[in-house]
């Protein structure tokens, strides 16, 4: 497969560009002022959130690992030229970037005086909240959490540990107001006699009758499956399921709580049996801990359950267990990438539906378009994305007048091939 870092136009290849900096991570140069440009760098989901927030045109939104030791010895660095960001890759120009600027919301405070920035952070366009107590595993003992996980070492510290209903619809609407968010994801970890769900239906309901923004929940799998019909009536448009390594023996290497206390099979009930109820749903696994062919192989039976792959480049994050396994490299990773692409594409999954939903954590499928040759192939299915997107706009826009909201400015959808 012929994919570089440039497209035969001689032009960046944005997706190439955004998986390279995964897999590298940036050197910020010192006429980098991103302190006073861009967006603080806030550990979340994981780990997974621990860079610096950019957007390589056309719009791919990126969380470059800039802090790690690792991410010291990349080619790529960002320079502030001329009032504009530049990345360059051993000295040679690649790309100008946009940093998203600081939202005024990071420091407002709720009503109970809690920072909102520690209430909910941007992820790319969305807001993502994490509405409980610190995952079981990470307090057992020994610990049994992930090993590339270290969000135990984030909720309690930049991330508040208690949160009201009041503290997250107050932090909703000031991210609405500020940034026009369309999309509020809440994910947990594992709690003991799986109240998991029951700690955030609550805060699910709030945000859904108040503005009725698209509302995602991930959480680990519940043994009563009916719980995910009850979330559908409560206006949830997504769910995600996280179950990290397709091979077996690996998964219990890497993942010994959820192994032994879950298992991969409970997963996979879950989405077999949410893949038609919600708008989405999502199975959600980790490139680079495991051989590129097993991942591809998580990728074909997600997307022929009807689900969407959400595919996480491993990132060793510092203080996590895996902080001095190296990343995965960039060429074993393209192949992973188009595979997502070409899997969604040939099953017809919705993809890019949402308004205003761009991720910086993760390659989005329909990003990884630029990864394959097969893309031209299927330029029909594009067409006919086209008209889902403008459809499904039309519904988030009646789902806010239904509530009294009135829908972000600007949200509507072309027909894209």
């Amino acid at each position: 497969m012929s994919v570089s870092l440039f497209l035969a136009s001689g032009k960046v290849n944005p997706a190439y560009l955004k998986l390279d900096l995964f897999c590298r991570g940036m050197i910020l140069d010192e006429t980098a002022s991103v302190d006073e440009d861009g967006r603080p760098i806030l550990r979340t989901r994981a780990g997974l959130g621990s860079g610096l927030e950019v957007v390589i045109p056309p719009d791919f939104y990126t969380n470059v690992p800039v802090v790690e030791p690792w991410a010291g010895k990349s080619p790529y660095r960002l320079h502030k030229e001329r009032g504009r960001y530049v990345i360059r890759r051993k000295g040679e120009y690649v790309a100008d970037v946009f940093l998203p600027p600081r939202p005024r919301f990071y420091d407002e405070r709720t009503s109970s005086g809690k920072l909102m920035a520690s209430v909910g952070v941007l992820q790319g366009t969305y807001l993502g909240i994490y509405p409980g107590e610190v995952c079981h595993f990470w307090q057992t003992r020994p610990r049994s959490n992930c090993h590339f996980c270290s969000v135990g070492l984030n909720v309690g510290d930049k991330d508040a540990r208690e949160k009201t209903v009041g503290d997250v619809l107050e932090t909703v609407q000031a991210a609405r107001r500020d940034v026009g968010i369309t999309f509020v994801h809440f994910n947990t970890g594992y709690y003991e006699g799986d109240t998991y769900l029951d700690a955030v239906e609550p805060f699910v309901r709030a945000v859904v009758e108040e503005t009725g923004l698209l509302v995602g929940v991930q959480c680990p799998p519940h043994p009563d499956l009916s719980r995910y019909d009850r979330l559908r009536k409560l206006g949830v448009n997504n769910v995600s399921f996280c179950f990290e390594l397709w091979d077996q023996e690996r998964f219990a290497e890497v993942c010994p709580g959820k192994s032994r206390v879950i298992g991969q099979g409970r997963y996979f009930e879950a989405i077999r049996h949410c893949a038609g109820l919600f708008d989405t749903t999502n199975g959600e696994i980790v490139a680079g801990l495991e051989p590129p062919e097993k991942t591809i192989e998580a990728i074909d039976w997600i997307t022929e359950q009807g689900a969407i792959p959400t595919v996480c480049v491993f990132r060793p994050v510092v203080g996590s267990d895996y902080q001095d396994v190296p990343p995965p490299a960039t060429e074993a990773m393209v192949p992973v990438f188009a595979r997502l692409y070409e899997a969604c594409m040939e099953c017809g999954l919705p993809v890019g539906i949402a308004p205003n939903v761009k991720v910086s954590i993760v390659l989005l499928p329909e990003e990884c378009r630029w990864l394959t040759q097969q893309a031209p192939a299927y330029r029909w299915r594009r067409f006919k994305l086209g008209l889902l997107r403008r459809g499904f706009a039309v519904y988030f826009r009646a789902r806010q007048w239904r509530r009294g909201r009135r829908p972000m400015a600007g949200v509507k959808e072309e027909v894209r091939v």
